[in-house]
């Protein structure tokens, strides 16, 4: 996917509105240079106008040596003669105005273009996506949205999806589903350095709705020597092969759940309607607002949302500063289906929850398999900006 490179927020703020759902911002050449270790599928870096002429050129002129399959595209104010003409030797692919929205979209279709033409048929860029979900209190149907969730995803065998239980100490997932794993996520500790396609394929479980489910240990103790290196390895390889991961986190931001969180392209952040949760929960979005953690793709799911409670959905908007994504309402049905190890979606496909979950699935996987669209750039809205700055640790 694109990525901007531009020490103003504003600025990447206006370029990202005019690109594909999925594009990065980050704020300098060294936070790109570390972008680009990780992520394998980036096929274009936008060098934003605020950065230095100088800076710019020297940054395509590094990318045209150690990143060639990349293309570079500076974004400027004003097309000035002599730097278009440095910019091309150091390897620039285009040069467009800031603003034009025409001129973007087209160079970001012959970028794309290029790195597929570059790579064949066999090498052409696989897109993922990380969905994490997550909540700070337990209890509050976590599991049970994951779970329903990746079965939507995987409704019909349309898209490869894997489920990972990264609870660690009390995962679920497995019973939730009635699956007996013969492995899980144990087996691959210490196999740090050497995981990849084949090892996790060996760790994987299949569900009979063509879902693959990478289990949590099966004794609490288990937890502390699964590493945060290990999630960070695990995770990425398994972008190699699925469209989409669901993890279901642990309610806790321990290092295993920020490292998953670290890999994560969208939250799914639930919430109960009772002051205790919506406390935690909002300490929660704090807590992402400081570490930059999936600001623009947030979704939030209010979980048995009955209106005797007395807290409607504008009011939790209001004291979250994030809209409402999906309400699910108390249902005896839900449970049952759980208890049964049919999870609703697949029992009743008409039940109001199913019906939640598969619109949630759809706006999530339509960001990822549907035509991306470029929309003429927004003025930057100074009174509600958006970090756009992801939080990284390397493994």
């Amino acid at each position: 996917m694109p990525v901007v490179v531009d020490p103003d927020p504003l600025v990447v703020e206006s370029l990202l509105a005019s690109m594909p759902a999925g594009s990065h911002g980050v704020e300098s050449v060294d936070r790109l240079n570390a972008w680009l270790g990780s992520h394998s599928d980036e096929y274009v870096v936008l060098l934003g106008p605020t950065l230095s002429d100088r800076e710019a050129v020297d940054t395509c002129e590094l990318m045209r040596r150690s990143a060639p399959a990349i293309s570079t595209v500076l974004v400027r104010e004003q097309l000035e003669g002599p730097l278009l003409v440095a910019a091309m030797k150091a390897g620039a692919r285009d040069v467009v105005q800031h603003h034009d929205a025409a001129a973007l979209a087209e160079s970001l279709r012959r970028a794309l273009e290029f790195f597929v033409a570059l790579r064949g048929p066999a090498g052409a860029m696989h897109v993922s996506k990380v969905i994490s979900v997550f909540s700070p209190k337990g209890g509050v149907g976590k599991t049970t949205l994951s779970v329903n969730l990746a079965l939507a995803l995987a409704e019909k065998g349309a898209r490869r999806v894997c489920l990972v239980d990264l609870d660690l100490a009390f995962g679920d997932v497995a019973i939730t589903m009635q699956l007996f794993p013969t492995h899980s996520i144990e087996q691959a500790i210490g196999a740090e350095d050497s995981v990849d396609v084949e090892m996790l394929d060996s760790l994987l479980t299949r569900h009979q709705d063509s879902l693959m489910v990478l289990a949590a240990p099966a004794h609490p103790d288990t937890r502390d020597r699964v590493s945060p290196q290990l999630i960070s390895r695990i995770v990425r390889t398994l972008r190699e092969t699925f469209d989409f991961i669901v993890i279901d986190t642990a309610p806790s931001f321990d290092e295993q759940v920020l490292t998953a969180l670290d890999e994560t392209d969208e939250v799914v952040l639930i919430t109960t309607l009772d002051v205790p949760t919506l406390k935690n929960v909002k300490v929660a979005v704090e807590t992402f607002d400081a570490l930059h953690i999936a600001k623009e793709s947030r979704h939030l799911v209010l979980n048995r949302a009955d209106d005797e409670v007395g807290i409607s959905a504008d009011k939790v908007e209001g004291i979250l500063g994030m809209p409402v994504d999906a309400q699910i309402a108390s249902s005896i049905d839900i449970a049952a289906a759980t208890n049964a190890g049919t999870p609703v979606v697949v029992s009743s496909p008409q039940h109001q929850m199913s019906l939640a979950v598969r619109q949630l699935a759809a706006r999530l996987a339509g960001e990822v398999l549907g035509a991306p669209t470029l929309q003429p750039v927004a003025a930057p809205v100074p009174e509600q900006p958006r970090s756009i700055f992801s939080r990284r640790r390397r493994a």
